[in-house]
């Protein structure tokens, strides 16, 4: 067992959600993409102002998402879609309960 005895070193710090050996970077963008407007749904979902907002960005992270999701290439990219879906689910949830998608 030759490897067992070599120290394992890792690089600089890179986000890269591809381990398969081929750049992801369409996947990947779906992915950060879904979990921002997932992120920002949810946030703005909890302000009764901003329901017009939290409806449509959560409407773009929820389609968004399942598309990245199904294109999806690694488990990391799937783990980001569906904590992306479930926020902006939440989002446009909250946001349609304030006041729907007009102001």
């Amino acid at each position: 067992m030759p490897d067992a005895s070599r120290s394992t070193r890792r690089g600089p710090f890179r986000f890269a959600a591809n381990r398969g050996g081929r750049p992801h970077l369409a996947e990947d963008v779906l992915s950060v993409g879904t979990l921002v407007c997932g992120l920002v749904a949810f946030a703005t979902g909890f302000m009764p102002g901003m329901h017009a907002f939290a409806s449509w960005a959560g409407t773009v992270g929820f389609v968004g998402g399942l598309y990245s999701q199904y294109v999806s290439a690694t488990t990391r990219e799937r783990s980001l879609n569906i904590v992306g879906i479930v926020a902006s689910f939440v989002g446009v949830a909250f946001g349609i309960h304030h006041g729907g998608f007009l102001p």
